[in-house]
């Protein structure tokens, strides 16, 4: 390495980073068990380097990332890197059983990626099981060198990162709920940065404290890591800018309240008050909810706290709350994001696609399968409750989706028939049909390189409405239509935003409703798209696309790395 030396950074999640070069930055992630208390309840927890959450990544655009992860654990671990697009690494991206065999114990795997286009907020976690509901933590990923943002640079910046806590073993709670085909417990506590606040029993110690000086502005880099809710944030007596979404920068508006779904990143500014306020002012987020299934129905506070340096009493300053939407506010999450707009400038232009050369219709919700033979289920008459798009139950395979694909040995693995739309109309957000049983298969959508797609997802009725938050790995898109009812292929189209929609990687499919996306099917290799509410049990909605090879070299996926996990 030269004059360069090998250097160590010592990051605040206290990740080891070497730079190898300008332009490449090597963490090590090691899974082990860790005793974490919150709550008054202390448990062992599976995390990466002992800490919960797990360190934050920071990188530049165009860097490329080597993350070295070895498993100490009993449990198998894959590693997501949520919102980056992955082109041509797809060996990378994480999911298991869809781009790799999991990492096994004692076995180690280097996720070898490069930043490609992107700059802003993103995030990883585990995926596999419920290990994401400690396993996780921020990727920031910087502008270029010598690359301003594209508006007054903050005085400092904040990753603020919402969780869950759950009392006991979240293996135990996804096992029990996929034995007996019901909705898994809900978390105990929502948290900010780990820690659930002051609202809960037996935990006001346990409280994440903003301090922040007056007449700064701050850039809070927000996270919904939470495993099964959408949530409301805001900040007592203070306004937040909205300047980016899933790492995409956009038209700014402020407001004092968002909604942010399991998934999704914002990045915001806080302007603090000029002076010294004499009063500090809580943070707090809870839940959207929609749907039959339970919830978790509690509140997670941090305090944000202004420095003074006249050394205010702060113990005797009032705390300020802010006032939240209703629990199914559906009007409030509707208008938020249809104030969310690309920038669509020059330098940062909205690439929609104009010309769409496969329009696809998908229905999502939730249906029945059989319950086991021998066991009792607790879905409708004695079934399990199953999640479906198109009718079809997507089942994980034994072994890798993009693994078969890339050698040939696809025939016992998956089909490529998965249905462009439902085999059968109904009203889809009407009365729901009488047969509520799904296809269970391992169904693939084959597109073409560079196919121009557009798909309308539309909610269903089935077993009750209910938003869903659909995340699609390996590619952004653009949200050119949403709307309630039943889609309407001859007079929805024409309200379809095609100058300046947001384009981001995570969108709530409406409660009831429906949303239009479009993107180009640009990178080679088989691509998760799934609910990110319970995406590991019966309930998560899931499928999987597979982009195949363009004519030229840099449109072809590459062979595996040599260290790729075996099954």
């Amino acid at each position: 390495m030269g004059a360069i030396g090998i250097f160590i950074v010592s990051l605040i999640a206290s990740c080891l980073l070497h730079s190898v070069s300008a332009a490449t930055r090597h963490y090590k992630f090691e899974i082990k068990l860790q005793n974490v208390t919150r709550l008054c309840h202390t448990k062992t927890v599976v995390t990466v380097n002992g800490q919960f959450p797990g360190p934050r990544i920071v990188a530049r655009e165009g860097d490329r990332l080597e993350i070295e992860v070895v498993n100490h654990v009993q449990n198998n671990i894959s590693i997501h890197w949520h919102g980056i697009r992955q082109i041509r690494s797809g060996w990378a991206d994480g999911p298991a059983y869809v781009t790799q065999c999991p990492i096994q114990t004692g076995q180690r795997y280097v996720y070898n990626f490069t930043i490609i286009g992107q700059r802003g907020t993103f995030w990883w976690h585990a995926h596999i099981s419920w290990l994401r509901s400690t396993i996780y933590g921020p990727i920031i990923i910087l502008p270029k060198e010598n690359t301003p943002y594209p508006f007054t640079k903050p005085h400092k910046e904040v990753p603020i990162v919402f969780g869950e806590w759950f009392n006991t073993d979240t293996e135990t709670i996804i096992a029990q709920a996929l034995q007996i085909g019901g909705g898994p417990n809900v978390s105990d506590a929502y948290t900010i940065n780990g820690l659930p606040g002051p609202l809960y029993n037996c935990s006001s110690k346990d409280t994440f404290k903003l301090k922040v000086k007056p007449g700064k502005t701050y850039l809070l880099r927000l996270i919904n890591a939470a495993l099964n809710d959408e949530l409301f944030f805001s900040i007592a007596n203070h306004t937040l800018q909205i300047i980016d979404a899933d790492g995409v920068y956009v038209k700014t508006f402020k407001t004092d309240i968002l909604i942010i779904t399991p998934g999704q990143t914002y990045n915001v500014l806080l302007k603090t008050k000029p002076h010294f306020p004499n009063a500090t002012f809580y943070m707090t987020a809870r839940p959207y909810v929609t749907g039959p299934g339970t919830f978790d129905n509690s509140t997670v506070a941090g305090i944000l706290e202004y420095e003074s340096e006249s050394k205010h009493h702060l113990k005797n300053l009032p705390l300020f709350k802010p006032l939240l939407p209703a629990l199914n506010d559906t009007n409030f999450v509707t208008n938020f994001t249809n104030k969310l707009r690309s920038l669509a400038t020059p330098q940062f232009p909205a690439n929609v696609p104009l010309n769409v050369d496969k329009r696809l219709f998908f229905t999502v919700g939730l249906g029945t399968s059989p319950c086991d033979q021998n066991k009792t289920c607790q879905g409708p008459n004695g079934t399990k409750f199953s999640a479906s798009v198109n009718n079809v139950s997507f089942i994980l395979p034994a072994t890798a989706l993009l693994q078969s694909h890339f050698f040939g040995q696809s025939k016992s693995v998956y089909k490529l028939d998965f249905p462009y739309s439902p085999l059968h109309w109904f009203n889809y957000t009407g009365n729901p049909p009488n047969n509520t049983l799904v296809n269970n298969d391992t169904k693939l959508m084959v597109l073409p390189f560079n196919t121009s797609v557009e798909l309308v997802m539309q909610d269903t009725s089935i077993l009750g409405a209910e938003s869903h938050p659909l995340h699609l790995h390996g590619f952004n898109f653009f949200v050119v239509g949403q709307g309630f009812g039943n889609f309407d292929p001859i007079k929805d189209p024409s309200n379809f935003n095609l100058v300046d929609p947001i384009e981001r990687n995570t969108v709530g499919v409406p409660s009831g409703g429906w949303v239009a996306i479009r993107f180009l099917a640009d990178n080679p290799g088989v691509w998760f798209m799934h609910c990110h509410l319970e995406v590991h049990t019966s309930w998560g909605l899931k499928m999987a696309w597979l982009v195949l090879d363009g004519k030229l070299p840099n449109q072809k996926l590459p062979p595996p790395p040599m260290d790729l996990p075996k099954c």
